[in-house]
């Protein structure tokens, strides 16, 4: 019995003096004493918009939870981020610094510096315990967060699929259990928590019962179930069961949902995703009461140091927040940037200032508002007020200059994982100069047309995707990432040729890139032509990039050079000892030699990193299978299907192993979703031999 083994593949100096804004709208005084080293917890939910809370007075949702937090604590209602995309939003919060000071710019392409400071470092050294527990890929560990985190807990299910174009990220419920035991197993010493929430970024897919109560409005419905999900953790402190404990709660940033024509985020740096929700909790220490203080990100970490008694480094220029008297410096602007589509699609870099209520987007097209009076950001007046708008962009650091970053070669993971989201970070050449027509609001239409064709594929019009991404290509023959996303989908329809096409079109209109190569060697792969695979990815085979490692390992696994393959492989998980895909593709290596049980042993390792990760079922179901050990064979693919129904691979095993062994409903139901589902591009003689078997049980679909 021949038995189909997964495919090996992978998924992919400072601003001067920057003070406050006004002074609060009600008296906060200085209490006469504070808490010792009080327990420390910061929650960040993501793309959360600081309108989308029943506190921030939207009645069209349900967010009882923190509500009670924001009526217990102090409410900036006036608080803003300076970036708007996840990493470089959280890299902010956690150091303090600006984006252009500590340098990550992007979600792709940049990783936090191990000299770089971080509350984590800080507070780990002063005694505390110190845990993370993230949502989603974004801030996956390998970004550099993870340092000073006693527990940097980043186990989102990152195999969850065969088509990593879907973001792998896991519940609020889920992260909030896991972190909840880690509190309680650290209990006797200071505690540090950072708990980050994914569930509001789109795709919006609110868990039941908010899937039904909010149908018209799944974003909302996203909110309320975050919210929901937050009482386990925060009751035992707003019911005051727990020991003295700061809470910060904000997000990283915000969702447009249609404003100023922008689907999602990362696009612009208007209010929709700029203004951010900001709570600081601690009674007896911060009086309740709402602010109207123009607070910053770059103010928590200073807050929380301040609590934990420890002095303010000098390069952070934030200030606490728990000192409000203090602040009667004159109002200072706060800087902010939206880079992605810059590095992604050469389009032109925005950065700008805020303060005075005024905001100036510094761009081909400068911006100019006064987001008090008109907060929806309708009325530019940048030719009625230049001198405003000149004053502000003299405040622009010299450093926060676009042509001034730097950045290194996003991996494939992160473009695969990151494409799902719309900011398609890829390769391409880095344009220093731009001009109006590269100003984003002029491209509008385009972002929709991603998101469009992003939103087709999420729903299963694989079709209408492709004819949506070959109009993007037509439209910008000179965007490489165009191609690069049309090569992708592509590649899921199983058209090779055409694949390949649009890949050495993007090689041709970009500056060569190692990510770009990847994913080419990837495709010539799946094509069966590994040896030009092998050319194509050779030179890359010293790369410090985990995800290139694997595709450079698959080139050779699949050229027959199998222990070659194991070293790169080996490399890989050097590199990342928790990398799934370099652990699942040496058991895939020794499938192929015939050691059954060294294969077994790797997949089950593999499975130790990631139970979710459905190739890995597979393969230690083809292993059990031949090991003769085909009961638990089966119960492996069963998991793996579960979790994966596009493993088609596992289907076809699952229902010619429940037939040899008499299981006729299992065989047939199985089949059946096979010969129904798996493309027959690449399994028209399965497909065949399925039909076969289903006959002689009696069932024959077309």
């Amino acid at each position: 019995m021949i038995f189909r083994g997964s495919r090996i593949g992978i998924a992919f100096s400072l601003l001067i003096a920057l003070g406050c804004g006004r002074a609060p709208s009600a008296s906060h005084r200085e209490p006469a004493a504070r808490p010792v080293h009080p327990d420390i917890l910061l929650i960040t939910i993501d793309t959360l918009r600081a309108d989308a809370t029943g506190f921030s007075g939207n009645t069209s949702v349900a967010t009882p939870v923190l509500d009670r937090l924001a009526g217990q604590g102090l409410v900036f209602a006036n608080a803003h981020a300076h970036n708007v995309v996840t990493l470089p939003s959280h890299v902010n919060i956690l150091t303090g610094l600006y984006p252009y000071q500590h340098g990550v710019r992007d979600n792709s392409g940049f990783r936090v510096s191990p000299e770089t400071p971080t509350l984590g470092t800080w507070l780990k050294a002063q005694g505390y315990a110190t845990g993370a527990f993230v949502g989603a890929f974004p801030l996956d560990s390998r970004f550099g967060l993870a340092r000073g985190f006693d527990t940097y807990d980043d186990r989102y299910p990152k195999g969850k699929t065969s088509l990593d174009f879907e973001m792998a990220e896991r519940p609020a419920s889920e992260v909030i259990t896991a972190a909840t035991k880690w509190y309680a197993g650290n209990a006797g010493r200071p505690r540090f928590l950072w708990v980050h929430l994914y569930d509001c970024h789109a795709p919006y897919r609110p868990p039941e019962p908010f899937a039904s109560q909010y149908k018209s409005d799944p974003y909302l419905g996203e909110v309320a179930g975050v919210d929901a999900a937050l009482a386990t953790l925060l009751d035992p402190f707003l019911s005051g069961k727990a020991p003295p404990t700061l809470i910060v709660f904000t997000a990283d940033h915000g969702e447009a949902r249609g404003d100023h024509g922008e689907e999602t985020h990362g696009l612009f740096a208007y209010e929709a995703t700029l203004h951010i929700p900001l709570v600081v909790w601690l009674p007896g220490t911060v009086a309740p009461g709402k602010s109207t203080l123009a607070a910053r990100h770059i103010d928590i970490a200073p807050t929380i140091l301040d609590a934990a008694g420890i002095a303010k480094p000098s390069p952070l220029a934030g200030i606490s927040l728990m000192n409000l008297d203090s602040r009667s410096a004159p109002a200072m602007p706060s800087y902010f940037e939206a880079y992605s589509t810059a590095y992604n699609r050469g389009w032109a870099p925005l950065r700008g200032m805020l303060g005075d209520h005024l905001k100036f987007i510094d761009l081909p097209l400068p911006e100019l508002y006064d987001v008090e009076s008109d907060p929806a950001e309708a009325h530019n007046l940048f030719e009625t007020r230049r001198d405003d708008a000149r004053r502000l962009r003299a405040s622009l650091s010299s450093d926060s200059d676009f042509a001034k970053s730097s950045r290194a070669s996003a991996s494939s993971e992160e473009v695969a994982r990151l494409r799902s989201l719309g900011y398609l970070s890829g390769g391409g050449s880095r344009k220093t100069s731009f001009s109006v027509e590269d100003d984003p609001k002029n491209l509008v239409s385009v972002d929709k047309e991603i998101h469009e064709s992003i939103d087709r594929y999420q729903r299963g019009d694989l079709a209408g995707a492709i004819a949506v991404g070959r109009k993007i290509v037509r439209e910008r023959p000179n965007m490489a990432v165009a191609y690069e996303n049309l090569a992708f989908l592509l590649r899921q329809s199983a058209s090779p040729g055409e694949a390949l096409g649009a890949y050495r079109a993007a090689l041709e209109k970009a500056a060569p890139s190692e990510e770009l190569y990847v994913q080419y060697g990837l495709a010539l792969c799946e094509a069966g032509r590994s040896d030009e695979a092998l050319r194509i990815l050779s030179p890359f085979s010293e790369s410090q990039e985990v995800d290139t490692l694997n595709a450079y390992g698959v080139a050779l696994a699949d050229s027959g050079r199998g222990p070659e393959a194991v070293r790169a492989f080996e490399r890989a998980l050097a590199l990342d000892p928790g990398n799934v895909e370099a652990r699942a593709n040496i058991g895939i290596v020794q499938l192929r030699r015939g050691d059954m049980a060294a294969a077994r042993d790797e997949f089950r390792k593999a499975l130790d990193i990631d139970p979710r990760f459905p190739r890995a079922w597979n393969g230690l179901g083809v292993a059990f299978a031949r090991l003769g050990q085909e009961r638990e064979a089966m119960e492996c693919w069963s998991k793996a299907v579960a979790l994966d129904p596009k493993l088609y691979d596992a289907l076809f095993n699952l229902g010619l192993t429940a037939g040899k062994n008499g299981l006729r409903q299992e065989s047939r139901r199985a089949l059946e979703q096979f010969v129904a589902t798996a493309p027959p591009a690449l399994y028209r003689q399965d497909i065949a031999r399925a039909r076969g078997l289903l006959r002689g049980l009696g069932s024959a679909p077309s």
